[in-house]
C-alpha cells in the first residue's frame, strides 16, 4: 500500500481546531502543510508550538492549497460555506466540521458543487467514530427488529457557541446517527424552548420509514453533561453512556419453578476498546486524502467508507434539523403573539 506523505492544512485553530491539530500530528505520514485563522496571536503561538507554517494572510491560500492534499475547515458554522466556495476549486479533499453549512440552501449548492466538480468531502460527524457507537451499531444490526432509539444529549450553554442554536450544536450528532441506525425519516415531530431568539432545548420524535422511531432530546440549559442513547429493540433494551464508553445490554430469560413462569432480565456488558474518536475520523480524511491525491494515478480511488459521512449524509442531518427548527420557531412565535 502506497504510505506516501499526505499533507492537509487546516483553517481554523480555535478549541475544536486545536484538538485537530494535535491529533494530525499523531498521525505517521501525515504533514500539516499551513494552519490559518484571523486570531494573528494564536496563529502565531500554534505555529511555534506545532511547529507548522502559518499562512498569514487569506490571499496566500490558493498558492497553499497547491501544496496540500486536503483542508479541514474548522472554523465557525457561518464561514463554512464561503470556505468551501473558496478551496474547492484549488483542492479536492475537504473536511468540514459539523454541520456542513449553516443553512438547508447553501448545503444544496455544496452538494451539487461536490457533483460537479467531484470533491470528496467529510463532515465532522465524530460520534460515528466513538467507540461505543460502533459497539451499539453492530448490536443494532444484528437485532431482528428496532422498535425505539432514544438519544440525550446536554450540556450548559458554552461562550463559544454563539452563533447556531442548539439544533446544530448539539442535536445534529443525533439526528445523523438516527439516520445511520433507521434509514430515512418519514415524519416529523418537535417542540422546544426558545430563549433570546435561540432555541436551546430541542425535543423532536422521527418516524423512521423502517416502522422505527428516534427520540432526541437536547439541551443547553440542564446543569448536567448527559451523552445517552438507548435502545428498544425485539430482543434486547441496550443502554450506551457516550461519555464513560459502557454498553450494557439487558436480554429476558426465563425460568421455570414448578408450576409458575418467572419472568427476569440478564444484563451483558460490552467491551469497548478505548479509542480516540477524533484520531480515526482524521485518519479516514488522511486515508482519502492519500488515495485522491494530486499526483494519484486514478481520480476517486477511494472506496466507499460507511463510516465517513459525506455531503449527502450532511444534507440529510440538515433537512431534519431544519424541520425541527421550523417547528419549534413557527410554535414559539404562535405562541408569543
Amino acid at each position: 500500500m502506497d504510505r506516501k506523505i499526505v499533507k492537509i492544512g487546516l483553517l481554523g485553530i480555535g478549541k475544536m481546531g486545536q484538538n485537530h491539530l494535535r491529533n494530525l500530528n499523531l498521525l505517521k505520514n501525515v504533514e500539516v502543510s499551513f494552519i490559518y485563522d484571523v486570531n494573528k496571536e494564536l496563529l502565531e503561538k500554534s505555529a511555534k508550538e506545532f511547529d507548522v507554517y502559518a499562512l498569514q494572510d487569506e490571499s496566500e491560500l490558493e498558492n497553499a492549497l497547491q501544496n496540500s492534499d486536503g483542508v479541514i475547515i474548522v472554523t465557525p458554522t457561518f464561514t463554512h460555506f464561503d470556505y468551501i466556495q473558496k478551496v474547492s476549486d484549488h483542492i479536492k479533499n475537504i473536511f468540514v466540521e459539523k454541520p456542513l453549512t449553516d443553512t438547508l440552501d447553501t448545503t444544496q449548492i455544496i452538494v451539487d458543487a461536490a457533483r460537479n466538480k467531484n470533491l470528496c468531502i467529510q463532515v465532522g460527524f465524530i460520534e460515528r467514530y466513538n467507540p461505543a457507537i460502533a459497539a451499539l451499531r453492530e448490536l443494532l444490526k444484528n437485532s431482528p427488529r428496532i422498535f425505539s432509539v432514544d438519544f440525550v444529549r446536554t450540556n450548559k450553554m458554552s461562550n463559544r457557541i454563539t452563533d447556531v442554536d442548539v439544533v446544530m450544536d448539539l442535536m445534529i450528532h443525533d439526528i445523523d446517527l438516527s439516520l445511520l441506525f433507521n434509514g430515512e425519516a418519514r415524519e416529523v415531530q418537535a417542540h422546544g424552548v426558545v430563549i433570546n431568539g435561540m432555541i436551546e432545548y430541542a425535543r423532536a420524535i422521527i418516524t423512521h420509514k423502517n416502522g422505527a422511531f428516534s427520540t432526541i432530546t437536547a439541551s443547553r440549559i440542564t446543569e448536567k453533561r448527559i451523552r445517552q442513547i438507548t435502545a428498544t429493540c425485539e430482543d434486547m433494551y441496550i443502554d450506551c453512556n457516550l461519555l464513560s464508553k459502557e454498553v450494557l445490554i439487558n436480554k429476558q430469560t426465563i425460568e421455570q419453578h414448578l408450576h409458575n413462569i418467572s419472568i427476569s432480565s440478564r444484563s451483558e456488558s460490552i467491551e469497548v476498546r478505548p479509542q480516540e474518536a477524533l484520531l480515526l475520523e482524521l485518519l479516514d480524511f488522511s486515508n482519502m486524502c492519500r488515495a485522491n491525491s494530486r499526483d494519484s494515478q486514478v481520480s476517486n480511488t477511494a472506496p466507499k467508507n460507511e463510516i465517513a459521512p459525506n455531503e449527502i449524509d450532511g444534507q440529510n442531518a440538515m433537512k431534519i434539523a431544519n424541520q425541527i427548527q421550523n417547528i419549534i420557531y413557527t410554535t414559539h412565535t404562535k405562541g408569543i403573539q
